[in-house]
């Protein structure tokens, strides 16, 4: 309750909590929020830039709904595309529409959406190579890279708060053991253990075996670093008074770990994790980036940047640079909620209090 309270004064975290929160309300709701199913292409809107919306015809006459044109288009004398609006029609905006059908939550069978146009195709932020909706695939897209953050953080920290937590506790040959592991693991560049670690896994997966791959694969290499801090934690906490005292009381030394050590570490994991998210969401993006991680016609924010590879399609489509866009603008959130959340705990700050 005071972590809230504290946050609510802190404009800059609540607005990254506000970003944060819609993101992953997209991410839960996007078959709701998304006109048309991520992996639906169409040849006649092949790379369509973002639909205007309107509110005034050309007559200058006033519509109480937003509505759109229909995109038609023209070959250049390059080959190339050239959109433009048939003003010749109005096709109304409506909300709460039937369209494709999808269960909501895994649960509820239904064909409600929350927007849509009949007679034409709305992309808010234009279409792909194969003519799909990009706004739809980035709220699917969400999904994937989001939840990838949420779960290889928590896996690496539990991995990390445990083996950390035992090393310091017992110290000694376990310790070391332990924390020359921990330097091996270290050692090795990430990125590129990473890009190994892939590699080594045949290439003919499922996108449910990609993904839970690559939740391992970021989750193996993550663990090293915490484990080494909580390490140092555990040396100072089991010299304190209460813990002597559990032993002369005959408890195990794993019960002394689980009740003792470990929740004492949990103020730093929570700012640990939250500032840890961001490195998942990235390393996920890379791979899939490099055709290493979730392949089409799955989508992920990673691969969906695969198009702006190329100079070219970013200087003439340079809406397909919207995913980036997601990934930086959450990755600052989380970047900004950690620090915020790091200035609350910071014993210190308690201490002035």
């Amino acid at each position: 309750m005071r972590i809230f309270k504290e946050l609510i004064k802190n404009k800059l975290a609540m607005i990254s909590l506000v970003f944060l929160s819609l993101f992953y309300l997209g991410a839960v709701f996007a078959d709701f929020f998304s006109p048309y199913p991520y992996h639906e292409d169409d040849i006649e809107y092949l790379w369509s830039p973002p639909t205007r919306i309107h509110f005034f015809d050309f007559h200058k006459r006033i519509f109480f709904r937003p509505f759109v044109y229909k995109y038609k288009f023209y070959i250049d004398q390059y080959y190339r595309r050239i959109y433009y609006e048939d003003r010749s029609k109005v096709y109304p905006i409506k909300f709460f529409v039937h369209g494709f059908k999808y269960k909501l939550l895994g649960i509820i069978e239904t064909d409600l959406h929350l927007f849509g146009v009949s007679g034409t195709k709305l992309f808010l932020l234009g279409a792909d190579s194969k003519g799909r909706d990009l706004f739809s695939r980035i709220l699917y897209g969400s999904r994937v890279s989001l939840s990838i953050g949420l779960i290889g953080a928590s896996i690496s920290f539990f991995i990390g708060i445990l083996v950390g937590a035992i090393s310091g506790y017992f110290g000694g040959r376990v310790d070391n053991v332990i924390m020359r592991l921990v330097e091996m693991m270290m050692m090795v560049p990430a990125f590129y253990l990473m890009l190994a670690l892939r590699a080594s896994f045949p290439p003919n997966l499922s996108s449910t075996q990609v993904y839970l791959l690559i939740i391992v694969i970021l989750s193996f290499i993550g663990w090293a670093s915490i484990a080494r801090v909580i390490r140092g934690m555990a040396l100072s906490l089991r010299e304190r008074d209460y813990i002597y005292a559990a032993k002369v009381l005959g408890v195990s030394d794993f019960k002394i770990i689980f009740r003792h050590i470990i929740p004492h570490t949990f103020s730093y994991a929570l700012v640990a994790i939250v500032l840890s998210i961001p490195g998942y969401i990235l390393g996920e993006a890379a791979l899939s980036l490099l055709g290493l991680g979730i392949q089409e016609p799955q989508a992920s924010w990673g691969n969906l940047l695969s198009s702006a590879l190329g100079i070219v399609n970013i200087k003439i489509f340079p809406w397909i640079l919207t995913p980036g866009i997601f990934i930086v603008v959450s990755s600052m959130c989380f970047y900004i909620l950690g620090e915020s959340l790091r200035d609350i705990l910071d014993p210190k700050k308690k201490i002035s209090i």
